[in-house]
């Protein structure tokens, strides 16, 4: 006899309803995959986080406070550290997409990121991944010094942690994400030799864990009542408790600032005025007014707080300038 036709899924579909069995539901039909080199570079690119980039302007911070910052050598090693932890930070994005792969399909916001989408496969992000986490510590101890070389190892091991565990310890990964814009401010001084000052870093280091667990607080009140709709350690915090780390940490960035700014200070200057003691008033001010965000659960993108308010905007010009100034003991 001849063989029957396949049926087609409308037949099936009478006939299930004939038979008076339930038609099965269909799957939800995949995200369109692009294929090509092109797109595939721009996924690659995209998934490196381009706006986050921004961070990596720490690197200017400890040569900035120097006054080291005005000669083409400097300006050349400090362009360099900055491409080389934009290297790393892209590294670790390529590779902690890949491992979250399943987790992000499944996430209505995360399943269009280029890896979950199948836009980058999952050995290509891993490969590349890899490449830039060794090339760009390798290129620091060539073109820069064994010391960048070995703060960008240290850089990448430690978010690679973050990505498989210590996100999910309490405390710890506060501490983590606050050790990346630290290593950041240490990367341009440690390249151009510069001696980092005690009070430099302990201003840098708890104004970072200001501004991060700002972000964890504004997280926290703006996903109060639901659960799973962000990260899962932000359950266990309450909102007290990052209000008080944000209020410490405020607190001794202040008085770091204060401290670096009168010792500093303290040597004979023949500028027309104390700028560096003066500049204390615009970074307390600055402080207040990010504060005013933190307090209302709106500063959860630090960069979207500083470049849209333009009251922060204008007291952060009037500090650079304070700054600026007392560098060059006008």
């Amino acid at each position: 006899m001849p063989e029957a036709a396949p049926l087609t899924s409308a037949a099936r579909t009478r006939e299930a309803a004939l038979h008076g069995q339930r038609t099965p539901p269909r799957a939800p039909a995949p995200l369109p995959r692009k294929r090509g080199l092109r797109a595939l570079l721009r996924g690659i690119v995209t998934t490196a986080r381009p706006k986050q980039w921004v961070k990596n302007i720490l690197v200017i911070a400890a040569p900035a406070a120097a006054g080291r910052l005005f000669s083409i050598h400097a300006l050349l090693q400090l362009a360099l550290v900055f491409a080389l932890f934009t290297a790393c930070a892209a590294a670790v994005y390529l590779i902690n997409d890949a491992r979250d792969v399943e987790a992000d399909r499944a996430h209505p916001t995360k399943r269009h990121r280029p890896v979950a989408a199948g836009q980058v496969p999952v050995p290509v992000a891993y490969g590349v991944g890899g490449v830039l986490a060794v090339l760009a510590p390798v290129v620091a101890a060539w073109l820069t010094s064994p010391l960048v070389a070995a703060l960008l190892t240290a850089y990448i091991g430690m978010q690679l942690a973050y990505c498989v565990c210590l996100k999910h310890v309490l405390v710890v990964d506060l501490a983590v994400v606050t050790t990346g814009f630290l290593m950041r401010a240490m990367a341009g001084g440690l390249a151009l030799g510069i001696p980092l000052s005690r009070w430099f870093l302990i201003t840098t280091g708890f104004g970072a864990l200001f501004m991060v667990s700002a972000k964890r607080y504004s997280e926290a009140v703006q996903m109060a009542g639901k659960a799973g709709a962000t990260r899962a350690l932000l359950t266990e915090y309450t909102t007290g408790y990052l209000r008080f780390v944000w209020q410490l940490a405020a607190g001794v960035a202040v008085l770091g600032y204060c401290l670096w700014a009168l010792e500093e200070g303290s040597a004979p200057h023949t500028g027309l005025l104390p700028w560096r003691q003066l500049s204390v008033v615009a970074f307390i001010l600055a402080i207040l007014r990010y504060a005013v965000f933190a307090d209302r659960g709106t500063a959860g993108e630090p960069e979207d707080v500083v470049l849209r308010d333009r009251a922060l905007a204008v007291i952060g010009m009037v500090w650079l300038a304070m700054y600026g100034l007392a560098v060059a003991n006008w």
